[in-house]
């Protein structure tokens, strides 16, 4: 188990970097707004912790999603000014108020559904205007790729390794933990400047819709038809919004 979360995260990290440069920002950010993290992290907690725990933690996720949005955004914002530092600051106390307030204040599935869609059909007016967004020219560094996965797979093993003395709620809140945007909006500001961040995280939207998808499947299908199926059910149903989403795109 511990070598999954060393290797997996890490690899999705590593084909979506090498994704953004043959594609750009926009592109990456898609991609990344799929439950690449919190899928695997729901998994890994439902091995450990049992179906019951993950349904309950799916749930959490799902509601969380609105918490990653505030990241994403509180990110955004502060890149106009300040530089990335400054940006991972704002970005996690925006990610820790509206966290703290949907662990405090939980709610019914279809509730939390029905909200996370409400903000994620809101999100694109959260995002500051894009600027018009010029590739860097050269080669990126050669210790971009292998920093951005070491990250991916420190933030994995730290979530994981806490979820069972937080409890489903939390754990649902943390397999939400903005692992991709903080990694790639870190490095994306600093490679693409504050142009490409913004097209980034506000990129990642399109895919929380099948983040959303995905959660809210994985709490209804794990208590009926156990842990790898209803996983199995989620992530095709997840897939085919994605590929819907990318036809809109």
């Amino acid at each position: 188990m511990l070598l999954l979360k060393l290797l997996l995260v890490p690899t999705l990290i590593a084909l979506i970097t090498l994704a953004g440069r043959r594609w750009g920002p926009a592109v990456a950010g898609w991609l990344a707004g799929f439950p690449v993290v919190a899928g695997p992290l729901l998994l890994m907690i439902g091995v450990e912790q049992g179906p019951a725990f993950a349904a309950q933690a799916a749930q959490a996720a799902l509601l969380a999603i609105l918490a990653n949005l505030a990241f994403s955004a509180g990110y955004s914002w502060a890149a106009l000014r300040w530089p990335w530092w400054a940006c991972v600051a704002s970005g996690m106390l925006a990610f820790g108020a509206v966290g703290w307030l949907l662990v405090a204040f939980p709610m019914p599935l279809w509730a939390a559904l029905a909200v996370t869609i409400a903000g994620l059909l809101a999100a694109p007016r959260a995002f500051p205007g894009r600027e018009a967004f010029v590739p860097p020219r050269g080669q990126p560094s050669p210790l971009e790729l292998p920093a951005r996965m070491v990250a991916g797979a420190v933030l994995t093993v730290a979530v994981t390794m806490f979820a069972s003395r937080l409890g489903p709620a939390a754990s649902g809140l943390f397999s939400v933990f903005p692992v991709m945007a903080l990694v790639f909006a870190v490095f994306s500001h600093l490679t693409w400047g504050v142009a490409g961040t913004i097209r980034l995280l506000s990129g990642m939207v399109p895919g929380f819709y099948a983040f959303a998808t995905f959660c809210l499947l994985v709490a209804l299908a794990v208590p009926r038809l156990g842990l790898a199926p209803g996983f199995l059910v989620a992530l095709a149903c997840a897939l085919l919004v994605q590929a819907a989403s990318f036809r809109r795109r």
